[in-house]
């Protein structure tokens, strides 16, 4: 006889074993329509399972973040299963969740094509019409791989011999399909409400170059019809964001096949790029940091001890030289700071040593994973390796936290969400020090009252960190900067200081980027601004425009003087009309257009247009710069350097 104990501490007594949608049922009819899964005794499992002695139940509707989970998953199946309807002849092979939305990758010898995506998508919703109830069942390895190879579905039967052997398998079905899968999903598809299909993409089985090419569907799905159509709106603002295609508008830098996943700055974004850089030098300085580099390549056997050879080999560019020494572009720039660290006797007097580093490092990613600024092999990282004492620790944490959260409000980024990445199954180092790690990150959090989200399982292999994400201008997340507490490294390459009694001790390492990739970055930065970056980091701040050739050497004065305040000034000396230079001008998306005419030049005033306004000002020389120059004032010079 369980006893079902709700969420609000009421309890409900059944005379048998019970579905958690029976518990809905007797709830509210509306609640049971709704539920699409339940959590029960911690575990989230089908709304019909049964449930057979006494447990907590909480019942999972699709306006929960687990209950849109579920309907992103079973609408993968539901795709699965409308593609199978249509091209009999199409494999299916895996179907997981995304961010906003879901894929299914199929072997098929017909190219999806955006019209096939329509045919699919409408009889996705014929079959989610249908209501078709949703069932699972559980049978031995051997008869689902049976199964599936007499149904043809070869990469089914190859995902369920990597099954250990003697475990069960569980297939769910609606109508004729069945596939495999843990669960769990909806009881129905008629919970299947709000859904599109997306884009049609090539990927390789199991992310694998030496695979069969599959083709991969998109699809989103969401709890209601609003909250899809608000999705539709956001990812076509994105698109009218996109970084590649502002970059070409804007001649910031391109790619090409020559150098698959790195960057070719142009003038302006290279400029733009170095902003970036004196901005975080400017901070550095007043954080307390001195600035280092090391090398780009280093030995293998300097890989090995750091533990990336092991962990992180198949990411890393090599080469052999002819003396037959294995040299690797360096993936990471923690080694190299290390070894700073370790040349030279250090005291406890010497720390924290906070160590900088604009370090340039090369990681191989899939080809299908590059994707602009976002996702390169080449990229820049404002690292920075910060050795402290065990009791410095937690100060330095709190200290590189406070910075962090102050310089992304320095882009006008606010909304920041906190994960804590714990332990991953493949690490370095014991339990014991993991636990150490952990609770010094989740402390700083805590003494700073900052909440925070865990992230299990996925921090570095040498220690535990925190991730911070940001949220755009138009609602999407980025992970950005990260800060991670390191023991195993310094205990690895035997580093150490000499403390106060005049003994060896090990010094703690922390890990910490803020930007991350500075490439990254300036990638979310375009998109986050649409553009129109901040005055302060436009690549060109001001032009100065003609209304006729009688005004030329007088513009030339004017910029003069505005180049020598320190503003980033062009000049548009062409004979075209005014109209014309300034339409294409703020194209351009320039923060201050300044017209000089006849007028302008006999009183020795500029005409000041501000970005987005179609009214203009006049004012002095003198005034315009000392106005332009407050504007475009770098944020954080005014902060006093640490003691």
């Amino acid at each position: 006889m369980p006893c079902i104990t709700l969420p609000d501490g009421s309890q409900r007594h059944y005379p048998q074993a019970v579905s958690a949608l029976r518990v809905a049922e007797d709830i509210s009819p509306s609640l049971a329509g709704n539920s699409v899964a339940a959590r029960v005794a911690g575990r989230i499992v089908d709304v019909g399972a049964l449930i057979e002695e006494d447990a907590a139940l909480q019942l999972i509707t699709s306006g929960d973040p687990e209950g849109l989970a579920i309907l992103r998953h079973s609408c993968a199946h539901l795709l699965a299963m409308a593609v199978k309807t249509l091209h009999p002849d199409a494999q299916v092979t895996i179907g997981p969740i995304i961010e906003d939305g879901f894929f299914y990758d199929f072997a098929c010898e017909h190219s999806f094509t955006p019209d096939d995506l329509e045919r699919i998508e409408a009889l996705m919703r014929e079959l989610a019409t249908a209501d078709l109830p949703v069932t699972r069942r559980v049978v031995p390895g051997d008869e689902a791989i049976a199964l599936f190879e007499r149904q043809g579905e070869h990469y089914k039967a190859e995902l369920v011999r990597a099954i250990p052997e003697g475990e069960a398998v569980s297939l769910y079905r609606h109508g004729s399909f069945e596939d495999l899968c843990r669960g769990p999903h909806v009881p129905r598809t008629g919970l299947l409400r709000a859904f599109k299909l997306t884009k049609v993409a090539g990927a390789y089985w199991r992310g694998d170059a030496r695979n069969p090419m599959l083709q991969r569907i998109y699809g989103t799905c969401w709890a209601d019809a609003e909250a899809l159509d608000a999705y539709l709106v956001r990812q076509e603002e994105a698109a009218r964001r996109d970084h590649r295609k502002l970059a070409a508008d804007l001649d910031l830098f391109h790619f090409e096949d020559s150098a698959p996943g790195s960057v070719f700055w142009h003038p302006k974004g290279w400029t733009l790029f170095q902003q970036l850089i004196a901005y975080m030098r400017a901070r550095h300085d007043a954080a307390g940091y001195v600035e280092v580099n090391t090398p780009d390549v280093m030995d293998r056997a300097l890989w090995e001890t750091s533990g990336h050879w092991l962990n992180y080999r198949d990411h890393m560019f090599t080469t052999v030289t002819e003396d037959e020494r294995v040299l690797a572009l360096k993936p990471m720039n923690c080694p190299g700071a290390v070894s700073l660290f370790a040349h030279g006797l250090k005291s406890y007097r010497d720390l924290p040593l906070r160590m900088a580093e604009f370090g340039k490092v090369h990681r191989y990613e899939p080809s299908g994973a590059l994707h602009g600024l976002l996702r390169v092999r080449h990229f820049t990282q404002d690292d920075a390796h910060i050795f402290c004492t065990p009791a410095q620790m937690p100060g330095e944490c709190a200290r590189t936290i406070a910075l962090i959260f102050d310089i992304y409000k320095d882009f006008g980024f606010t909304d920041i969400t906190v994960k804590l990445s714990t332990r991953p199954a493949n690490r370095i180092g014991s339990d014991a020090l993991w636990d150490t790690l952990e609770a010094a990150l989740a402390g700083a959090l805590s003494q700073m009252d900052i909440p925070h989200r865990l992230n299990p399982g996925e921090g570095a292999f040498y220690g535990p960190k925190l991730e911070f994400v940001l949220r755009d201008a138009i609602g999407r997340d980025w992970q950005c900067g990260t800060l991670q507490v390191d023991l195993n490294l310094p205990e690895r390459f035997d580093i150490a200081y000499i403390d106060a009694d005049g003994n060896r001790a090990r010094p703690v390492m922390l890990h910490r980027a803020l930007f991350g990739s500075l490439e990254r970055f300036t990638g979310i930065l375009i998109e986050h601004f649409g553009g129109q970056l901040p005055a302060w980091l436009s690549p060109v701040q001001a032009m100065v425009l003609t209304i006729s050739e009688g005004q030329d050497d007088y513009a030339r004065h004017v910029q003069r003087a505005l180049r020598q305040a320190g503003l980033r000034t062009g000049i548009d000396l062409r004979n075209e009309k005014i109209s014309y230079k300034i339409r294409e001008h703020s194209l351009q998306k320039l923060p201050f257009l300044l017209v000089v005419g006849d007028r302008e030049k006999a009183e020795g005033r500029v005409s000041l247009r501000l970005r987005g306004n179609t009214t203009a000002s006049s004012l002095e020389l003198p005034a315009l710069v000392a106005h332009l120059c407050r504007e475009a004032r770098q944020p954080g010079l005014d902060i006093a350097p640490l003691n």
